[in-house]
């Protein structure tokens, strides 16, 4: 979680019309519910640094800042009103941007779940007015990092539970196949072409040809159509990838088999939903010196 500049570029949407009557409390009975507080308050970590500093707000006056922000009301001169300003232009940040980047984050395309608006603001006046808090700023943005990975998680298997189920059989049935050898992490490989040239480091900068598969034989990527070899950085790939290159001489020709979690897991890319397994055929033309 950054700190003062995601105050702006990232706080959350919705907030101003469920809190223009006082300071809500936290209720955190589920994970949604602190997540949302820790979230509130992460956020508030530096804001009168930036009221100060960036907004030339008096932060004596913070009582009215959170007025203003929850309200939404329009400025005044006085350094009073300042504040009161300072937190509609806030509010108006937020209502325009926050709960819909934390939620698409969270929950993708599904419209139906949200974070707490009332805890996250709860979490926000906590951290801004350094009153009240379950939780120091501090620790706040590590309990979000924390409750975020797990809710996303959960999140996943809800939506993309049979897409691991699909691949965990696929990789049990692929262990079983005759001519097959395993790598470390249930990798496992198929030699088209066995190599005789040097082996490369994980650091090493490779010159290879490849196919990548779906488990259905959906080609989603291919240097051999775009007849246009690839370099990299052997650790610069995904894990399953890394695994098969420091195992590969040069002149090998794999299909190698990588199960989802050293794929890209619970990550979507393009073609390739979260918890897919991937097959590609690696051509290790040459180790770049």
């Amino acid at each position: 979680m950054k700190k003062t500049s995601i105050i702006l570029s990232a706080l959350v949407a919705g907030m101003m019309a469920a809190c223009t009557s006082g300071t809500p409390k936290a209720n955190l009975t589920s994970d949604i519910d602190t997540l949302s507080y820790a979230i509130g308050m992460a956020q508030s970590q530096g804001l009168k640094d930036y009221l100060s500093m960036r907004m030339g707000v008096d932060t004596a006056y913070m009582d009215a800042f959170i007025k203003g922000f929850n309200e939404s009301a329009k400025s005044g001169e006085d350094k009073k009103q300042n504040a009161y300003y300072a937190g509609l232009q806030i509010g108006q940040q937020v209502s325009q941007q926050m709960l819909k980047s934390i939620n698409d984050d969270l929950f993708g395309s599904d419209s139906t779940k949200t974070i707490s608006l009332d805890n996250f603001m709860a979490g926000f006046v906590a951290g801004t007015t350094g009153k009240g808090g379950l939780m120091t700023v501090d620790s706040a943005s590590t309990v979000a990092q924390t409750k975020m990975q797990q809710v996303k998680a959960r999140h996943m298997e809800e939506v993309y539970g049979d897409n691991k189920k699909q691949c965990e059989e696929f990789m049990a049935n692929i262990a079983k196949k005759e001519g097959i050898k395993a790598l470390d992490n249930g990798v496992y490989y198929e030699v088209l072409t066995e190599g005789k040239g040097e082996i490369p480091s994980d650091t090493s900068r490779v010159k290879v040809h490849y196919e990548g598969r779906l488990i259905n034989d959906t080609i989603f990527d291919s240097s051999y159509k775009r007849n246009q070899p690839t370099t990299f950085r052997a650790n610069m790939v995904i894990p399953g990838w890394t695994n098969a290159l420091t195992h590969m001489p040069v002149g090998s020709k794999w299909k190698v088999y990588i199960p989802q979690d050293q794929a890209y897991a619970d990550r979507e890319m393009g073609q390739i939903k979260p918890f897919s397994c991937l097959i590609f055929t690696i051509d290790l033309l040459e180790i770049e010196k």
